[in-house]
């Protein structure tokens, strides 16, 4: 066994992942077999970028550095046998970027120790990896509310022969997501050809860009949806699903070497019609409550819904400054009575309820089929002011000693007359009840008449 047999990194807490303008400190751990000469202890961390032209390629064309800070934590001297350790810390700079790895290159940071040992002796070192996350704040990217819209025209061609047009609309419902949250994808497909088309599909791509003397352009697909066809002469809607898997954020902030967008793409496998819709992959999702609202209209002085008066209340109003109820069925006339004695119109009204409902003064006639809403509601009797011929007290003015105009009749009553309910402490007025003639006791023939043929040879 060597004289180093032990050498390594290691962060305190066990902390991997750091954010701009924090500290990371940990300890440098140097375990010996035997005494060891030594001319220094470095410990450096650095961040930077690197990228490529070729795939997985680590002779970097174009580098890019952040930052680079070494500290010496032993002088010259000797190292007896046994365990050292050294402690260290460093300040990681607020305008570095996200930490990122790609086909064509990275963007990384570490910490790394030496130990420098003099002449013709084995020099030592180790390092250890980190990983910065600058979090991304979908509610502060500019224009980010709202959905994301685009809309193709394509022409169709099937064997070289034009056949007519296709016309592809598809919209996201917001622009800014966050890993696990689902993005909704309606697109619109109106097949002007006369050729079914191929199947609808929808993809979340990834394109980084690689900034060399010529950019370098890493497309992916990240996640894939896929619908069906649309007949010729056909206009459909289709609405799909993607979940937003594990993703770096859109934006790389403080690198200018490596560009990262997503979008989602729509298209058809025939006729070859695509568009695309940016979207931002971010780190904090988008907070409804400061999206800015328009501002909203005053109310109105006039209120939204009449309430209806209290019957007991007098009202000396006429029926045009009654309340208005939603529209409903004009109330059907009432059956053309027998003929019989001409009355005042202030006892006959033309179309009285059938029954009486407390609460519900000339109401329509109760139906047994359907229930109506309005069966179950305390309604002023003005509200129903406006049925031909019906006349209530309330908008009567008395001249005389004439009657009270006359009530809701009961259907089953057999005495003479029905009270009505008084107002403003007025004295109850007998109402009469017209009552159809008894033909039981009148003296019509008992026996049927005759027949045609007898009444001519008579």
């Amino acid at each position: 066994m060597g004289k180093v047999q032990e050498f390594e990194i290691a962060f305190d807490k066990n902390k991997l992942v750091y954010s701009p303008g924090e500290s990371i400190t940990g300890t440098v751990t140097v375990k010996l077999g035997q005494q060891l000469l030594c001319k220094a202890i470095k410990v450096n961390c650095n961040g930077f970028c690197g990228i490529t032209n070729k795939v997985n390629d680590t002779a970097w064309t174009v580098e890019e550095q952040y930052f680079n800070s070494t500290i010496s934590v032993a002088d010259k001297g000797t190292l007896k046998q046994g365990e050292h350790t050294f402690p260290f810390k460093f300040l990681i700079p607020a305008t570095a970027p996200t930490s990122f790895e790609g086909n064509y290159g990275k963007i990384v940071y570490r910490v790394r120790a030496f130990i420098d040992t003099p002449r013709f002796a084995k020099d030592y070192n180790t390092e250890k990896a980190f990983f910065l996350l600058s979090l991304l704040n979908l509610n502060e990217v500019p224009d980010i509310w709202g959905t994301c819209s685009s809309a193709v025209t394509q022409q169709f061609t099937y064997m070289l022969v034009k056949t007519g047009t296709v016309v592809l609309k598809a919209q996201t419902d917001i622009k800014g997501y966050t890993p696990g949250q689902i993005i909704q994808v309606t697109a619109s497909i109106h097949n002007q050809s006369s050729k079914t088309t191929g199947n609808i599909m929808a993809s979340l791509m990834q394109r980084v860009t690689y900034e060399t003397k010529r950019p370098t352009h890493d497309l992916r697909t990240i996640a894939e949806v896929e619908g069906g066809t649309v007949k010729a002469g056909k206009e459909v809607e289709w609405k799909e699903q993607i979940i937003v898997p594990p993703l770096p954020q859109s934006s790389l902030a403080g690198c200018d070497l490596i560009k990262l967008e997503y979008y989602v793409k729509v298209n058809l496998k025939s006729p070859d019609v695509m568009l695309t819709l940016p979207i931002h992959i971010g780190n904090v999702s988008l907070d409804k409550k400061l999206h800015p609202s328009k501002k909203t209209a005053p109310p109105s002085s006039t209120p939204a819904k009449d309430t209806p008066t209290s019957a007991s209340t007098p009202d000396t109003s006429t029926s045009a400054t009654t309340p208005t109820l939603p529209s409903r069925p004009a109330p059907k006339p009432a059956p053309r009575p027998a003929p019989r004695s001409r009355m005042s119109s202030h006892n006959s009204p033309s179309a009285p309820p059938a029954e009486y409902h407390q609460g519900a003064e000339g109401g329509m006639p109760v139906s047994d089929g359907i229930p109506s809403k309005r069966q179950s509601q305390l309604v002023s009797p003005n509200a129903f002011s406006y049925a031909p011929g019906l006349f209530f007290s309330q908008n009567q003015q008395h001249n005389g000693p004439a009657a009270e105009p006359g009530g809701p009749m009961f259907s089953g009553s057999t005495g003479a007359t029905a009270p009505y309910p008084p107002v403003n402490n007025a004295n109850p007025m007998p109402t009469p009840l017209i009552l159809p003639p008894d033909y039981g006791t009148s003296a019509y023939p008992q026996e049927a008449p005759p027949s045609y043929d007898e009444s001519c040879n008579t």
